[in-house]
């Protein structure tokens, strides 16, 4: 079963490049509502409390992708969801 990623909006190419690794992955707005449906979610970091997904909205793994290559993410979520 592919692993299901919450990607911000503004990460098209963060988006494009886990998708391409065969990812599931749709966008952060759609998911707001059902973050516990996602594996991880992947932010920006430009708000470092992305609508208080911080605060413990989900229990679920939130990747800051601030200065991050797609590689770099895709990596860490490899080593989050084994």
């Amino acid at each position: 079963m592919k692993k299901k990623i919450a990607v911000e909006d503004g990460l098209k190419n963060m988006r494009d490049f886990l998708s391409s690794r065969g990812y599931d992955v749709e966008s952060l707005s759609k998911s707001k509502n059902n973050l516990d449906n996602c594996d991880a979610i992947v932010v920006s970091g430009q708000d470092s409390n992305f609508m208080g997904i911080h605060d413990s909205v989900t229990k679920k793994p939130v990747i800051d992708a601030t200065g991050k290559s797609p590689q770099d993410v895709y990596n860490q979520l490899k080593g989050l969801l084994k």
